[in-house]
């Protein structure tokens, strides 16, 4: 590799990296928000929170690093541009062609980083986020417990809690129990403590009174305690089968659908998961073909090259919308997956054929024009 090669390589990699990470962290500050009321919520633990959050980083990394290397290649070309460097380099006789090999060859490197995150990744850490959120969901539940208020939670079970503290303690309870259908329980305590043990969700309460009253004979019974368990099982909520969504399925389950009704049913949404996987990761090689297509090829201006700019990230967003519209479609109209490789393989082939006779077009361009005005 020449030593401007390696030169550009670089500056285009660190830029990437730069732009990538600023776009992620952003990204990260919105799911974080999410995350946070969802497990504050819950009452999950601190350690989840950060399972759920590192989890999130494959679903977007894939969308993202497109648009950062975009943003790179923009900024790095535009900046020599203005540095008078690649008129120096055009100059010593190094085309469009030559000048967009590093970038070329960076789009690659992320194109393939892309495959890996859409084909096995993303795909697992959504599996392992939608476990741990249906953890949350089911094992957490319990502390869904809102303060001052006459918690119905679950069929004839009422809990009431004064006001809940910092560490997870329960103040003021108040529990009337009509589960039994040979008597009613009420419970009243100082304080309590909610338990996991062996999957089973209790009540410790501490320095209370138990009131049972047997409906067949009118008898009362009374227990003063210092400690009390109560079976509160019916917080945890049992959450049936549910059919996996397209974005937790390996490529192997897109690719041989099963035999099962629901996926013979949305036969076409898994088909349309798995076009969206392959296409989308050669956007990296589009956007960096209309980047340089943008830049390189005609005159510089130290100026700026803002129009150009322009042009590109509007060409660029047309495409991203372009193949996110079509893989939607493509769910329900198959046969539009063609167009969907189009979108994102056809730009890219226009710029870099633009790039290699720029100045054949732009003679065939001026001559007509010269023409017209004799």
């Amino acid at each position: 590799m020449r030593q401007i090669d390696r030169y550009l390589l670089r500056n285009l990699s660190v830029a990437t990296i730069f732009v990538t990470a600023g776009l992620a962290a952003a990204i990260w500050m919105t799911q974080s928000m999410r995350l946070v009321e969802l497990v504050v919520e819950g009452g999950a633990p601190f350690s989840v929170f950060l399972q759920l959050l590192l989890l999130t980083f494959p679903t977007f990394l894939a969308i993202v690093l497109p648009i950062g290397l975009l943003v790179a290649v923009l900024f790095t070309y535009n900046k020599m541009i203005m540095d008078s460097e690649l008129v120096v380099l055009r100059a010593a006789g190094i085309g469009p062609l030559a000048l967009a090999r590093p970038a070329i060859l960076l789009a690659l490197i992320v194109t393939l980083i892309c495959y890996a995150l859409t084909l096995h990744l993303a795909p697992a850490a959504q599996r392992e986020l939608v476990r741990l959120r249906l953890a949350i969901a089911s094992e957490y539940s319990a502390v869904l417990l809102r303060e001052g208020v006459f918690n119905d939670v679950g069929e004839k079970l009422t809990v009431y809690v004064r006001e809940r503290g910092q560490d997870g303690e329960l103040r003021g309870l108040l529990i009337h129990d009509t589960r039994s259908p040979d008597n009613r329980t009420t419970v009243v305590a100082e304080r309590g403590q909610l338990v996991d043990s062996d999957g089973t969700s209790r009540l410790v309460v501490f320095n209370g009174t138990q009131m049972k009253y047997h409906d067949d004979g009118g008898r009362l019974e009374w227990l003063e305690f210092a400690r009390y368990g109560i079976d509160l099982q019916v917080l945890r909520r049992e959450l049936g089968p549910r059919w996996p969504d397209p974005r937790e399925r390996r490529v192997s389950e897109l690719w041989s659908i099963s035999a099962d009704p629901l996926d013979q049913q949305f036969a076409s949404r898994l088909r349309a998961e798995l076009h969206s996987r392959l296409a989308t990761p050669l956007l990296a090689l589009a956007f960096t073909a209309v980047a340089l297509a943008a830049l390189l090829p005609g005159q510089f201006s130290r100026k700026g090259q803002s129009r150009r700019i322009a042009a590109a990230a509007v060409i660029a967003l047309v495409l991203q919308s372009a193949a996110l519209g079509l893989a939607n479609l493509v769910g329900k109209n198959p046969p539009l997956a063609v167009l969907l490789y189009a979108a994102v393989l056809l730009p890219a082939a226009l710029a870099f054929i633009y790039m290699k006779s720029w100045r054949h077009l732009g003679r065939r361009t001026v001559r007509p024009a010269a023409a017209a005005a004799e």
